[in-house]
């Protein structure tokens, strides 16, 4: 599904990697090591060399947009563009399934939330949902528990299970071994911006 060869840009690689159809795989590394600038140069929003291909297409031959519609990188702190929660997710009723998922109880309320109102728990967990809403065929994913107490870290687990059963693959990066041993098949680790082991 997802396909990396000799990727690079300064302080990363040569990396490659491949993951296949409905595969988590882990990434993990001590800060600075790497993974954030791995995810932005796969989904090419850094300047970088290197093929990567997703779903049979090279992304050389797709352009930006599409390609981040096929590949979706999920930043540990998403960004925002309107003022409302709602106003980020035009499909409400698969929107409100998400949000229930994640542990909202009231999710036609949260749709009217202010973002600048949001703790950071809720703008990572809501990100998260809006980020799943284009139903990437890859998801690349930055820390998506980072914030979260363990509670709703659980649902957030229980939801990202899901993603690779329906056939998306993911890339998750995260600190916690334990997390990255739930959810993935298989792990790389980064270091200095090489990848040095395969678990």
């Amino acid at each position: 599904m997802l396909q990396v060869d000799d990727l690079h840009r300064p302080g990363l690689g040569p990396i490659s990697l491949q993951i296949d159809e409905g595969e988590c795989l882990g990434l993990t590394g001590p800060s600075g090591a790497g993974r954030t600038l791995l995810l932005r140069a796969i989904v090419d929003l850094d300047p970088n060399q290197g093929r990567v291909i997703a779903a049979a297409r090279e992304r050389a031959g797709v352009p930006a947009p599409e390609w981040r519609r096929l590949v979706a990188y999920l930043p540990a702190e998403p960004g925002w563009w309107a003022d409302r929660v709602g106003d980020h997710m035009p499909d409400r009723e698969v929107a409100r399934e998400l949000l229930r998922g994640l542990g909202f109880v009231d999710p036609e309320l949260v749709l009217s939330w202010p973002v600048a109102q949001l703790s950071s728990g809720e703008r990572q967990r809501l990100g998260l949902a809006r980020g799943l809403l284009a139903k990437a065929r890859v998801l690349l994913l930055d820390e998506p528990t980072s914030a979260l107490d363990p509670e709703n870290c659980a649902l957030v687990e229980e939801l990202l299970r899901a993603r690779p059963a329906a056939g998306a693959s993911v890339l998750l990066v995260s600190h916690d071994a334990a997390q990255v041993a739930r959810l993935a098949r298989r792990s790389l680790r980064l270091e200095q911006g090489q990848l040095v082991a395969v678990s």
